[in-house]
């Protein structure tokens, strides 16, 4: 049964408008602590958000909305996705939410949920809201209405769990860094965290306004950050998007890093250690082929799922994988976290920096990728990839590149986008490969 409001990466949308209401974040309150009282003792939820202008008007609707049917509900404000999952727990809570819509521009928003164990909800847990979402509330007697509030320590209780993902031998004293943390989330924790440990720390995107939050900054914006870093002379960068569960890194000569190489690194120096568990990484579709290649020459497996990092975590989990993530820059490291957390992946690079002492353009270029190719073609509605000529267009890109490369085509689960994807070791035949299944979902769109 499809899902009717939860996308890849909980509910998403444009604000004050289809899923992404007021009215629609108090009944997901009513629904979702409804789903989640379970026994006699007092329920509680944690709630943050990004920076986001509307993140005020959904928590205000979310803590009704809980309140309503008896749990209790703690405030943290602006914090990183990751943190929402370790308060979970760590303040033992029934149910974690965060406001975000992660990349998207601030006129967007969304809710995920996170279970008492820190991890995002599994796909029947989500039908199971999805189906109280179209039922009556069912209200608690006034006098078991919950109660609200803030606490002032989240960022700190934050910042000092993320710097136990490096060891105490590990100083960062002498590293310049620039960090970019999109005007969202992660804009005093993560700067914070890095400074702490000793780096002199050059910040962008750090003065968010309601509206500024992934605006020219941030993962998906990284000029800014590539600029900043050569003219500081910096060791390296390192960019958040707005959620801060993501990341990408700069070199020092200004060139980017994509989740991949991060990955590679990451996974690779675990496993020289003995620390790499399941024999491999967990990563999606979309992961080039010289990722593949790379653990494949250390012994190492490379397991693909569908694109969406709950996929990357539930295989995680089955298989006993302690690094996974995307080439998007989510970064899943299950012995310090239970979602993708940009800042720990962060600090987990600059450590192997400190200690290679070598520049960043040299560590992180850990394999050659093959070369890539992804496109976006947006549309209005409908449903085209299931058009006659757009199927046959991409029936024949397959037999084209079967043995020399990969596609890969699928529909955004955040946005109305289709995405076209190829790769092979014939550059120009994927470009073309990837330009004639655009024209054709355009001309279907």
């Amino acid at each position: 049964m499809a899902r009717k409001f939860f996308g890849t990466d909980g509910i998403r949308g444009r604000t004050n408008s289809d899923v992404m209401t007021s009215q629609m974040a108090m009944k997901v309150g009513q629904a979702a602590g409804a789903h989640f009282m379970r026994g006699k003792h007092r329920h509680r939820v944690v709630i943050g958000k990004d920076t986001r202008l509307s993140g005020y008007m959904i928590e205000s609707a979310l803590v009704a909305g809980f309140t309503s049917v008896g749990m209790d509900v703690i405030m943290t404000g602006p914090i990183p996705t990751p943190a929402i999952a370790l308060l979970t727990r760590e303040m033992r809570a029934d149910l974690g939410v965060m406001i975000s819509a992660s990349h998207n521009p601030y006129e967007d928003n969304g809710v995920k949920l996170f279970g008492p164990d820190g991890f995002k909800l599994s796909d029947e847990d989500e039908m199971q809201i999805e189906k109280l979402l179209d039922m009556e509330p069912a209200l608690v007697d006034a006098s078991q209405i919950g109660r609200a509030r803030r606490i002032e320590d989240a960022r700190g209780r934050y910042i000092h769990a993320v710097k136990q993902s490096v060891s105490d031998a590990v100083s960062f004293d002498g590293l310049k860094v620039v960090v970019d943390c999109a005007n969202g989330a992660a804009y005093e924790v993560a700067p914070s965290a890095i400074w702490e440990l000793g780096a002199q720390v050059i910040t962008v995107g750090v003065d968010p306004n309601g509206t500024n939050i992934n605006d020219g900054v941030g993962s998906t914006a990284i000029e800014a950050l590539q600029a900043k870093v050569v003219e500081e002379q910096a060791h390296i960068g390192i960019a958040l998007d707005g959620d801060a569960d993501r990341l990408i890194v700069v070199d020092e000569k200004g060139r980017a890093v994509d989740g991949d190489q991060i990955m590679a690194l990451i996974a690779t120096r675990m496993h020289e250690k003995g620390a790499l568990t399941g024999g491999g990484v967990v990563a999606t579709v979309m992961s080039n082929l010289g990722l593949e290649r790379h653990l494949r020459s250390h012994g190492l497996t490379l397991e693909r799922t569908k694109v969406g990092d709950r996929y990357v975590l539930e295989r995680m989990k089955q298989g006993g994988f302690n690094v996974g993530g995307e080439q998007s820059g989510h970064m899943i490291l299950l012995d310090h976290a239970t979602t993708g957390d940009g800042t720990v992946a962060a600090l987990r690079v600059l450590a192997s920096l400190v200690r290679a002492d070598k520049p960043a353009s040299e560590l992180l270029h850990v394999f050659d990728p093959v070369p890539q190719l992804l496109k976006n073609v947006r549309y209005s509605g409908g449903k085209p990839l299931e058009n006659d000529a757009v199927k046959q267009v991409i029936s024949e890109a397959e037999a084209e590149l079967e043995g020399k490369g990969r596609l890969v085509i699928r529909p955004s689960g955040t946005e109305p986008v289709i995405r076209v994807m190829a790769e092979g070791d014939d550059s120009a035949q994927v470009e073309a490969v990837v330009d004639r299944i655009c024209d054709a979902v355009r001309a279907a769109a």
